[in-house]
């Protein structure tokens, strides 16, 4: 037993210094002031009229991305759930493809395609429409963050979707159950384990990046993550940063337990 033991040592070594000693750092500067001493002011300043709006506007987005994912997540998780075992591996290798590509690029594409005089704008003028304005607007950044993270929001709810029994489905018809009942009775909850996977791993990401706002908003739009960002890297104000990332901590730690509860709770419902 001891020696088994040993081999977590490397793990917990990494535990502390990849996750520990950051969070306490971040914890040290977010309750110290610029002269060494102990302070709330970091933390308060998320209260001001700036910050708060700036994280009024990434829960905002961040919200609308989830759901658009969530909206076109699921019918493609049933899709694939249906396909042949071949095609179904054939599905995923497309889903997962772009993931493959640097995240930078991947969101340098939609500047190329989104510009004024881009690929889109280039294909309206050819049909003798007007050029639209699409860089530098929240439904770039949305768009944006819907293409990034989609497949995290389809592969947890395939995932869950592939395992439901075929025959819990055909009892539900066999008993009188429409299609939409069988949907919303059986296969949706059943399927709340994938959508309380997906959903946390599309929003989180969503309501702290700051890359996507800086490339597709042309820091026109300042999310919460970009001004956090711009504290540590423009400002060196590393003790508001902290602070700010604290308050951030706080309202991701309350959605995946919002989460965790509708995912204990979902099942519940299943006829």
């Amino acid at each position: 037993m001891i020696a088994k033991k040993r081999f977590a040592v490397p793990f917990i070594i990494w535990i502390i210094a990849g996750t520990v000693i950051p969070l306490a750092s971040i914890a040290y500067y977010g309750f110290t002031s610029r002269s060494g001493g102990f302070t709330f002011a970091n933390i308060t300043a998320m209260f001001q009229h700036d910050h708060m709006q700036a994280l009024g506007l990434s829960l905002l987005l961040a919200l609308i991305s989830t759901v658009i994912c969530l909206v076109l997540a699921f019918p493609m998780a049933m899709v694939l759930r249906g396909s042949k075992y071949g095609k179904q591996g054939f599905l995923i290798f497309v889903i997962i493809l772009p993931m493959w590509m640097n995240f930078l690029l991947r969101t340098m594409a939609w500047q190329v395609l989104l510009e004024r005089q881009g690929v889109i704008n280039s294909i309206l003028v050819a049909m003798g429409l007007p050029r639209q304005e699409m860089m530098n607007t929240p439904g770039a950044i949305v768009l944006g963050m819907v293409y990034d993270f989609l497949p995290f929001m389809i592969l947890p709810i395939y995932n869950t979707v592939s395992k439901i029994d075929n025959h819990l489905i055909e009892a539900s018809y066999d008993l009188g159950a429409s299609r939409v009942k069988t949907f919303t009775s059986v296969v949706l909850p059943l399927s709340v384990p994938g959508i309380v996977s997906g959903v946390t791993m599309v929003f989180i990401p969503a309501l702290t990046t700051f890359v996507i706002s800086n490339m597709l908003g042309g820091g026109k739009i300042n999310l919460i993550g970009n001004i956090i960002e711009q504290e540590f890297t423009v400002n060196s104000n590393w003790y508001l940063g902290s602070g700010l990332s604290l308050v951030m901590m706080v309202f991701i730690i309350a959605s995946m337990l919002l989460l965790q509860k509708f995912d204990k709770t979902g099942g519940e419902n299943l006829i």
